[in-house]
Parts: C-alpha cells; structure tokens; sequence
C-alpha cells in the first residue's frame, strides 16, 4: 500500500463546523494529503481565524446548518465559487447536558434541529451534485453516545442516533452511485474542555479511562487521520460504517 492511496490531491472538501476543535484538526489534515478546504461555521471571526492559520488551500464560508431553508443556495453557491465538491464532513453540531426533566421540548428540538435535520438537508443537497458525477465521499460524525448510554444527554444521544442510522441508510441510497458514506465515532479526546470536566469530576475520568483499553485518551489528530482514510481511495471499498476512534472505549468494560 502506497503513501498515493491517502492522496487527496485536486479534491475539494467541505467541512461543517471547521473553525474550532475537530472539524479544524480535519480541515489541516486534509490540506496537508493535498485537498483544498472550505470551512463553515457561523461566526465570521472564527472562520477567518482558521483559515489564516490554515494558509494556502483554504477558505470559508459562513453558513448556519440549522437554517435549512438556506442550505441549496448556500451550496449553489459553494460550487459555483470554488467547482465541483468531492468531500463532504457533516461535522458540526451542538450538546446539551442536562437532567431529562428539565429539557424543554424547544431545547430538544433545538438539538434535532441541527444535529439531525441540518446535516439531512446539507446532505441531499451535496448528493444531488454528487449524483450528476458519479462520484463523491460524505463523512458524518458520530458519538460514542450513539454507542452506548450516557447520562443526561438524551437529546443529543437522540440525534447521534438518528445520524448513525441516516449515515447507513444514505450509503445504501448512494454507493452503487459511487458516493461512498461512513461515519467515525470519537471516544474520548484530550482537549482544554474535557480537561475541564475531569478537573471538577475525578470520578468521570476514572470511568472513562477505566473503560477504554488504551488506558489514555485521544488527540484530535487521531481522528483527522481516520478522516483522511475515510476521504481517500484507500477506503474505495468502504461504505456504511461507523467508525470508533475510541482506544476501545466502545467495546472496553
């Protein structure tokens, strides 16, 4: 297997919620295989931030998932700025923690209405220009709350949920089309706000290194990598799947 089979050279990537944290880790890996990369987010400082950082081969665009209505313009848009869209990472998305009580069903819907109708309605409208082409990759994240019971989060183990199941549905819809669609499952990776939870709940870290039988967490270019694969042809073969970047977490007890 050659260093060629990761090469995303003259690809054109998008990537939702780009600006911070995993979707920018995926951003910068991307262009260093080769691709070019446009970030979405809603804040306009963010997303200029990143791209600075990033440099040659990546821009924006500010885009809110969750306002539906405007996703087939903003993706008319995108291609008829920066060409044809050969990936697609379905990566933003919002969390709520919060007794089930106590959510409201505005507060529910909120969480549905991006994690779960936002990356629908993006989605179908990058196939309908996938389609034309014969040819294309979508990467949706997952969480492990998908996997696996978490305390208060029903909400977003609600979307999650329906994203995994969407995420096999759509490649069976799409592969023999030639768009290939699978998702990765984050375990648990290191980073200031985990480190943060962990500060004030020593008793969650125990349990989440307890359960993972890699005995440490992760890095977000773990899961960049994983994104890489799952964009190139080295994964031509690869439809469906649901991808745990966890250190075992998901299968540790």
């Amino acid at each position: 297997m050659t260093r060629s089979l990761f090469d995303l050279k003259g690809k054109l990537a998008l990537i939702t919620g780009g600006g911070t944290g995993l979707g920018f880790g995926i951003a910068r890996a991307f262009l260093s295989h080769g691709a070019r990369v446009v970030i979405t987010g809603r804040r306009e400082s963010v997303l200029q931030e990143a791209v600075d950082e990033l440099g040659k081969g990546a821009s924006y665009l500010v885009n809110d998932v969750s306002d539906i209505k405007a996703l087939p313009s903003f993706v008319e848009n995108l291609e008829s700025v920066f060409g044809p869209l050969d990936i697609l990472v379905n990566n933003a998305g919002i969390n709520m923690k919060k007794p089930l009580t106590q959510v409201s069903d505005e507060e529910f819907q909120k969480i549905i209405n991006t994690n779960v109708n936002g990356l629908f309605s993006l989605t179908r409208e990058v196939a309908k220009k996938m389609l034309a082409r014969k040819s294309g990759s979508i990467i949706n994240i997952t969480s492990m709350a998908a996997l696996y019971g978490i305390s208060d989060v029903t909400a977003y183990t609600a979307s999650k949920t329906a994203v995994l199941g969407m995420t096999r549905s759509l490649a069976v819809d799409l592969s023999g089309e030639g768009i290939r669609v699978n998702a990765i499952a984050p375990g648990f990776i290191d980073s200031p706000m985990l480190r943060k939870a962990f500060d004030s709940d020593p008793e969650r870290q125990r349990k989440v290194l307890g359960r993972t039988p890699m005995k440490r967490l992760g890095e977000p270019d773990d899961i960049a990598a994983a994104a890489v694969y799952l964009a190139s042809d080295a994964a031509k073969f690869v439809t469906g799947v649901n991808l745990p970047v966890d250190g075992g977490n998901s299968i540790g007890f």
